[in-house]
């Protein structure tokens, strides 16, 4: 039996052309969640949040919703995944808040940022010593790819991001620990703009279909700059309830 599948875009705003496809009022995040079924928490990688307003989010939407929270770049970018156990314990409960809406917990890694065994051990093993939440990996270093590191990466039951457009080799399809695949389709050419076609959401329609048959399987559009992103979402998910 094929998993779920969980779409939806990087924040939940909803652009003004599609704001009277949605029946009723309440807030951005309740007419969004009437339409899609999962939202990637972005402003949680730029500043903390009250567990108290996780709570509200997690109140807001039906109960098959699911959040998946990006981890912050104290974490990733400043302290590059060394010496932060204290952020992590803050970062998971904030977020616990969410309660069982919580889904993944999304790991975006800088360019430069290379493959550190001992470094990424540590981290990962400390990390899955406080949460057993889904782990989706984002690196955009060439080092973190090849099978060697989808063996790596699978013991620990990290699941690596399959990005569009794809910065290094490899990094267009999931990675990692099978039983989570995560798609963030950023816009193609153009990065945060670009609207995707239909032909480019036939094929991907494919790919997250034959996703479903393996594990937990989640599309987040990241193209949000000009709104494209909702819609996007929207025509994927009527693309895979047809083909159910």
């Amino acid at each position: 039996m094929d998993f779920p599948l969980r779409t939806g875009t990087a924040g939940w705003t909803v652009p003004a052309q599609f704001k009277a496809d949605i029946p009723g009022g309440g807030s951005h995040l309740e007419r969004y969640a009437r339409r899609l079924n999962a939202v990637e928490i972005n402003s949680s990688f730029y500043r903390p949040h009250q567990r108290k307003t996780y709570e509200r989010w997690a109140g807001a939407t039906p109960d098959g919703f699911r959040f998946s929270v990006k981890m912050p770049k104290a974490i990733s970018h400043e302290h590059r995944l060394k010496d932060c156990v204290a952020l992590i314990d803050r970062f998971l409960e904030e977020i616990a808040g969410l309660g069982d809406k919580l889904g993944v917990l999304l790991l975006q890694l800088p360019p430069t940022f290379s493959f550190d065994e001992s470094r990424a051990t540590q981290f990962f093993e400390s990390l899955a010593a406080r949460t057993g939440t889904p782990i989706a990996l984002e690196p955009r270093h060439a080092s973190w790819f090849g099978p060697q590191m989808d063996r790596w990466l699978a013991e620990r039951h990290v699941a690596r991001v399959a990005a569009d457009p794809a910065p290094v080799q490899g990094a267009g399809a999931p990675g990692g620990w099978p039983g989570l695949a995560y798609y963030r389709w950023h816009g193609s050419p153009k990065i945060y703009y670009s609207d995707y076609g239909e032909d480019a959401l036939a094929a991907l329609g494919r790919r997250l279909y034959e996703s479903r048959a393996q594990g937990e399987t989640w599309c987040i559009f990241d193209n949000t700059a000009l709104g494209a992103a909702f819609g996007n979402a929207l025509s994927l998910k009527e693309r895979d309830n047809t083909i159910l």
